[in-house]
């Protein structure tokens, strides 16, 4: 999978409006791993429900790490506990296979073809030391649509809300 042929995998049935959550995982999964949680995944959106109708949904893995799911709630709202019920299965997959998949001060770049994490509070660190810079491409996980997926998720720094914060005090 490179930088642009992910997109590919995206369900196209979907609104650009459609909301989307990210959630990285601090390691790859393996391939036996894939295949449950791909399983799991299956089983959760097509049995998903919000005030007692069938969500329109979908869930898959993006690079061995990332798990992104959609819910199409353009013509009804998600109820808060189909939220809270997609949650319950990140949970129980972080305790499945023991990952942390809620982190959200650990942060993904892809750095020569290899994805590697960083804590927010080395990204300062990183960038003077010529580990990343502004081109370097990061997973933005902060996005909630998927038109923003698939424009703002795998971006370069200076795209993005860290090149606002550290680009401008850090050498690129």
């Amino acid at each position: 999978m490179n930088d642009q042929s992910w997109k590919a995998y995206l369900p196209e049935n979907f609104s650009p409006d459609s909301r989307v959550w990210v959630y990285q995982s601090n390691r790859s999964f393996n391939e036996a791993e894939l295949r449950e949680i791909n399983d799991q995944l299956y089983q959760f959106y097509t049995q998903w429900v919000s005030h007692n109708r069938p969500v329109k949904g979908w869930a898959g893995i993006f690079f061995n790490q990332f798990i992104i799911i959609l819910a199409d709630d353009t013509m009804d709202r998600l109820c808060g506990s189909a939220v809270d019920n997609s949650i319950r299965l990140i949970k129980s997959l972080e305790h499945q296979y023991q990952v942390s998949l809620l982190n959200r001060m650990l942060l993904a770049f892809k750095i020569e073809d290899k994805i590697e994490l960083l804590p927010l509070n080395q990204v300062s660190y990183a960038l003077d030391q010529g580990k990343i810079n502004a081109d370097t491409l990061y997973f933005n996980n902060t996005i909630t649509t998927k038109a923003a997926l698939e424009e703002n998720w795998l971006i370069e720094i200076k795209n993005s809300w860290l090149g606002r914060k550290f680009l401008a005090s850090s050498p690129a």
